[in-house]
């Protein structure tokens, strides 16, 4: 009894109307597995419409609300369009023209296995997207690091300038403060080299060496005083356009961003995936190929069967049964009873009624 119900439950999902599936027992499986396909392509559905959305509102309280109203309406959607297509399709047609038929068809059936099998793919690569976004993030970083580090330079480029000519400046001249202060040492002690007397104490040569070592004693505090000024005013505004705040992110934060990301950033991560060179990129690009494919093929299941199917006692019974009724309600024979039934009734009116009656009394009358 259960069994029948869910048969009579697919039937209804085939599109073909039951009372014609139900005369002929031979068109009882095949209708069964179009009718199931139909209604597990739009489960599939719903559920990667229902996951897609829950990363649109995801940390929101009504995420679960949303996903799972929009997977519902989404599934129905799908399950409508499918029932749609196969239905359409009249087996009674010339091949050629079965596959005409079909032609938009398939172009729409693979769009909607492409749209829902994305969401699944994000959901399957999880891992692989969350690595590929922490990638991205770091890199996006260094460039937005590098970028106002540039800015920075661009916009104090005389300051910076100044501070590398005082300090090449300075370190020319504390070498040779250096070496002077050594002369100086040697003058006094009497040491004879190519630049000292070579007698003993504090003569006048040992004088003017030391005024020359005062004079860039001074060059040198100079030259440390701009720079200290220099860099300090530097640093304070480095501190007021937030250079000092630009920093790498670790690999907590950098965890929490990639967990936080929404549908775009990981629609993006897996088609990153998908486009890469490396050998574990590729199989990860391989495999998403497949999964797509699957469901193209599964969206495409109860198209091709019916295709591929003959025409059953079902599908000429209902041929037959659309032509009759056509050619009745479009025989514009102004006697015809079943126009003028059609005509009046329509309209409701006590006098086509009694028009009609006595339109068929003449005919009954041979008038």
């Amino acid at each position: 009894m259960n069994f029948e119900k869910l048969q009579r439950f697919f039937w209804i999902c085939a599109g073909t109307p039951v009372e014609i599936i139900d005369k002929y027992p031979t068109e009882h499986a095949k209708f069964l597995g179009i009718g199931a396909t139909i209604f597990f392509t739009a489960l599939f559905a719903g559920l990667s419409g229902g996951y897609a959305l829950y990363f649109v509102f995801s940390g929101s309280p009504a995420a679960w609300f949303a996903s799972l109203l929009f997977g519902i309406l989404w599934g129905l959607a799908i399950f409508n369009i499918d029932r749609y297509i196969v239905s359409s399709i009249k087996k009674t047609s010339k091949g050629v023209k079965q596959l005409y038929q079909a032609s938009p068809r398939l172009v729409l059936a693979i769009l909607i296995a492409v749209v829902i099998a994305r969401p699944l793919e994000l959901k399957i690569f999880d891992k692989e997207i969350h690595d590929k976004l922490k990638e991205r993030y770091l890199t996006d970083q260094k460039a937005q690091i590098m970028k106002v580090q540039e800015s920075f330079k661009e916009k104090y480029a005389l300051e910076m300038s100044q501070i590398a000519k005082y300090q090449a400046e300075y370190d020319e001249l504390s070498k040779e403060t250096g070496r002077l202060r050594e002369e100086l040492k040697s003058e006094v002690f009497g040491t004879r080299t190519g630049t000292t007397s070579g007698v003993v104490g504090y003569g006048p040569y040992a004088k003017n060496k030391e005024a020359v070592v005062q004079g860039k004693e001074a060059r040198l505090a100079y030259l440390s005083r701009e720079l200290a000024l220099l860099q300090d005013f530097l640093n304070r505004q480095k501190g007021a356009e937030g250079i000092n705040n630009q920093m790498m992110l670790t690999d907590e934060l950098l965890d929490k961003k990639a967990s936080r990301a929404g549908f775009a950033d990981r629609n993006w991560a897996l088609g990153a995936l998908s486009h890469a060179t490396s050998d574990v990129s590729r199989s990860s690009a391989n495999a998403i190929t497949f999964i797509t494919l699957l469901f193209v093929a599964f969206e495409c299941a109860p198209l091709i069967v019916k295709l591929l199917s003959d025409a059953g006692p079902s599908d000429v019974d209902l041929q037959e049964t659309e032509s009759r009724i056509i050619a009745q309600l479009t025989n514009t024979t102004f006697l015809n009873r079943n126009r003028m039934v059609r005509q009046y009734r329509t309209l409701g009116f006590r006098a086509g009624r009694k028009y009609r009656h006595k339109t068929v009394g003449y005919r009954r009358m041979g008038r």
